[in-house]
């Protein structure tokens, strides 16, 4: 690859400690790639990203993630400001979903998304009617996660390559709405006293589920 040399880069960059995350300036002539980002290269990177993807812009990175993403989508209900948003985006950018699809409310705390959401597609629905329609547009079947009679072990299930993983909001679980909507229910199997799990760690374990079925053979695990 051929280098250019960046104006104003700095060729002695300050010690870094340690302990910080990421990389400094670009030490040397700077690469004669689109992908990188120049602020980046002269002031170093500290995201919460991986080490491919250090120093390039985040257009860069959403458009190389977009040729590798999963078939499978994430959807949660959102009628009360869900806390528990951020930490599905995180997770879903961190197992490279498709989509995130937020139902209900626009307004979500993104802190616990970490950035993430930057590089992770999301879809707003007003209700579980329009994700329903939507679902059936693009031909995947809603598989709602609850721990509701009649459903079936989310250990035992064959998961769909494509589909729709829906999650209720955090304390009331699905809405009477999303359980006629969806077109199967799953469990996760739980041995304590509680009688549910957080909402985003119920979305990280089915979204784990479809990983081992189906990412760790697919070209984009890696």
């Amino acid at each position: 690859m051929r280098r250019v040399s960046g104006s104003g880069s700095d060729p002695t960059p300050p010690e870094v400690p340690p302990d910080t995350v990421g990389v400094g300036p670009w030490p040397g002539p700077w690469p004669d790639d689109p992908r990188y980002d120049p602020e980046l290269l002269a002031r170093g990177d500290r995201r919460n990203v991986v080490d491919r993807y250090r120093y390039w812009s985040v257009e860069a990175i959403v458009a190389d993630l977009d040729t590798r993403r999963h078939p499978f989508h994430v959807a949660i209900e959102n009628w009360r400001h869900d806390l528990n948003i951020g930490t599905v985006v995180r997770t879903a950018n961190a197992f490279l979903a498709a989509e995130v699809h937020i139902v209900g409310r626009r307004r979500w705390n993104r802190r616990g998304a970490m950035v993430t959401d930057r590089y992770q597609h999301v879809r707003y629905h007003h209700d579980v009617t329009a994700l329903a329609e939507w679902a059936l547009g693009a031909g995947v079947p809603l598989l709602a996660v609850d721990n509701l009679p009649g459903a079936a072990p989310l250990e035992a299930a064959a998961l769909p390559r494509a589909c729709v993983l829906l999650f209720g909001q955090e304390g009331t679980g699905l809405s009477p709405e999303a359980r006629a909507a969806a077109d199967g229910v799953l469990s996760i199997a739980q041995f304590g006293s509680t009688r549910s799990i957080n909402a985003g760690v119920a979305a990280g374990i089915a979204m784990h589920a479809w990983i081992r079925q189906h990412g760790m053979t697919s070209s984009s695990s890696g």
